[in-house]
Order: C-alpha cells, then sequence, then structure tokens
C-alpha cells in the first residue's frame, strides 16, 4: 500500500480547484485505491495481513491460470477508486485518513488516474 495523498493533494493545488471532487482511479485488476489510516503504518500491516490470511496466494481450490486469483479478490474487496470532496481548494480528509495506491500483484509497472471535477 503506497500513500499517495500528498501527490493528489499537489494535482488539486496545481489544478486550481477550489471547490469539487476528484476522483482516483486504478485501470488495473490486482491494484486498487483505498483511504485509511495514514499516521500509524501498523493499520497498513494489519489490513495487508488481514487480506493475504482472508485470500492466501497457494489456495489449492483457485483456478485461474496465471496464479494471482488472491490479487484479483483482494482489489475486488478494496475497490478500484475513490472520490474526495474538494472545498476551499483542500480534499475534505479526515484527520488520520490517506489514499493508497494498493499493489496486490507486483512489483509491477502502474499508473492511477486522477480526475477533478469543479471550479477555481
Amino acid at each position: 500500500m503506497i500513500d499517495i495523498t500528498q501527490a493528489i493533494e499537489n494535482a488539486v493545488s496545481e489544478e486550481g480547484i477550489m471547490d469539487g471532487i476528484v476522483v482516483v482511479y486504478s485501470p488495473h485488476t490486482t491494484a486498487g485505491i483505498t483511504i485509511n489510516e495514514g499516521a500509524d503504518p501498523d493499520v497498513v500491516h494489519d489490513i495487508l495481513m488481514q487480506l493475504d490470511e482472508a485470500h492466501p496466494w497457494n489456495h489449492r481450490k483457485y483456478l485461474h491460470g496465471e496464479g494471482n486469483t488472491a490479487a484479483h479478490i483482494k482489489t475486488s474487496l478494496v475497490g478500484v477508486s475513490q472520490s474526495i470532496p474538494v472545498v476551499h481548494g483542500k480534499m475534505v480528509l479526515g484527520t488520520w485518513q490517506s489514499i493508497y495506491f494498493c499493489e496486490f500483484d507486483g512489483p509491477r509497472n502502474r499508473a492511477c488516474h486522477v480526475k477533478l471535477i469543479g471550479g477555481r
């Protein structure tokens, strides 16, 4: 899980969006976007640990030939996008919230898309 909050904040600032919404989207079937606590790195560890326990890589009943079924399941659970309100030029996130790009099948060459909707 990679904290991309600052990069998204920079994009909002550079575009000069004052009021609107920012959509962060992952176009990958094995990588997602989520919002969760950014102050304590143990939260990221615990999330990944629980996802791995619930959906292990080596489950013998998986049928997908590429061997990355667990990554597909985790992405479906986490989701591939988040929408964050922008008010007075700032994203409206909770005190401890951060935006994460979640790589479940990597490392790989990845990108996420950011769409800013709103006015200056």
